[in-house]
């Protein structure tokens, strides 16, 4: 039995209900914070504030796990496939073979877009971010599918799932060959997920791009990583839109606009531009450590240091092992990866990094890695969304699912100016 947390103001006593997870976490209940007291939380950032409770996915930041449906993240490297993932983190538990079967099929089935979708692609500039055009068509995808705004049914619901997740393939695709002026290459109903995706960023009519095997479980494995976090920015955002009763695509292309963002999604953009800066400017890595250290100069070391973990990150060790393997069967030499392995012992022996728990995290391998399989540096945050669309479906599904959901509709604490009349426009000075 768990005592009540005791909370005095004004010299008033107030028992605020206790809360315990299943693997341990301890939460006070401050819903009816406000309605009893007359006060609220004040948590910018909502770095101690617990949103939902959630079954999906468990971190624990300061021993360095990750588990999905309590599953070690580290148990998917060796036969890493993301559709069975993907099932996992949305239906709460491994496919059977039949569930798996029929899953694939779906996929396989839902590939490809409304023709007249091609047409929208052709409204944008060349130049345009692939991010924003994964949000708008995502979005113009409910247009195209009205079926999908309301999902009553786990059948109807699981229809929608596949969809979205087999589509933002060829979304993504498209918009990729839309930028560099190429023909739009149709998705292959003989190609598994990651295989068929590569085909349609790579092919070229009447020659076919064949994806090694090699290449296919390194881009399961990155995709099966970020495929979700907990309440990250973009999870948190599709919950958000998500409580109002928005339909999941208008949820879903929200999240695509919070992992835009260089903090979240583009955090791996972010680390080859600094490795890039480093081998361009020929700067030793010790040199360009010393810099970052030195709080007068612009230097920063990218792809260290998490907001949750505060030991090594379970998915950059997973990754920095890949990539080890990866480019040299690959014939890669790529002097990026040599920077990014000194950078690492380096900052594993510095008392600077040690102290203040600054380790690799997912973003410092990821687009090292992405770089050897030939992704466009513009694309990598489009990977990322492909990877974390199955745990935004999860937590739009388990919060929908949820008895009592409200909409989202934080508080905020004024700092303002106190009442004051409405001057004329003539009395003004």
């Amino acid at each position: 039995m768990t005592a009540d947390a005791i909370l005095i103001l004004d010299g008033q006593e107030y028992r605020l209900p206790v809360r315990i997870g299943t693997e341990g976490e301890r939460a006070i209940d401050i819903r009816d914070l406000r309605a009893r007291t007359g006060y609220i939380a004040l948590d910018p950032g909502y770095a101690n504030t617990g949103s939902c409770e959630s079954a999906i996915t468990f971190i624990d930041g300061d021993r360095g796990i990750l588990r999905y449906r309590g599953i070690p993240i580290e148990q998917f490297e060796q036969a890493p496939n993301f559709v069975e993932v993907a099932w996992l983190l949305i239906f709460g538990r491994l496919p059977s073979a039949e569930e798996y079967r029929a899953f694939s099929e779906q996929l396989t089935a839902s590939a490809n877009l409304d023709e007249s979708m091609k047409h929208h692609f052709e409204g944008f500039p060349r130049s345009a971010p692939p991010m924003a055009i994964l949000s708008a068509m995502i979005n113009a995808l409910s247009c195209f599918h009205p079926e999908y705004f309301e999902l009553d049914d786990r059948a109807h619901f699981q229809a929608a799932a596949a969809g979205l997740i087999s589509k933002i393939r060829t979304i993504a695709a498209y918009a990729y060959r839309h930028s560099v002026g190429q023909p739009y290459i149709y998705p292959n109903p003989r190609l598994p997920y990651v295989p068929n995706f590569l085909h349609m960023l790579f092919s070229q009519p009447y020659a076919e791009y064949v994806c090694d095997p090699l290449v296919r479980d390194a881009l399961n494995l990155i995709l099966i990583l970020h495929a979700d976090h907990e309440q990250n920015c973009s999870t948190s955002t599709v919950r958000m839109v998500g409580s109002s009763q928005a339909n999941l695509f208008a949820s879903c292309a929200a999240g695509v606009c919070a992992l835009w963002g260089p903090l979240h999604g583009g955090a791996n953009v972010a680390v080859i531009e600094m490795l890039e800066q480093i081998h361009r400017g020929q700067l030793s890595v010790e040199d360009y450590v010393r810099l970052a250290k030195d709080k007068n100069t612009k230097m920063r070391l990218m792809g260290f240091g998490h907001r949750i973990y505060k030991n090594l990150d379970p998915r950059a060790k997973i990754l920095g092992r890949v990539a080890e393997q990866l480019l040299p069967k690959l014939g890669v030499k790529d002097p990026l990866l040599d920077i990014a392995r000194r950078l690492e012992e380096i900052a594993r022996n510095d008392p600077y990094f040690i102290e203040r728990k600054l380790y690799p995290n997912v973003d410092f391998y990821s687009g090292i890695l992405l770089r050897a399989i030939g992704i466009p540096t513009n694309m990598f945050t489009v990977i990322f969304a492909i990877g974390r669309l199955p745990g935004w479906i999860a937590h739009w599904w388990e919060q929908a699912q949820t008895e009592g959901m409200r909409i989202a509709r934080p508080r905020q604490l004024y700092i303002g100016l106190t009442p004051s009349d409405y001057a004329p426009h003539e009395s003004r000075v």
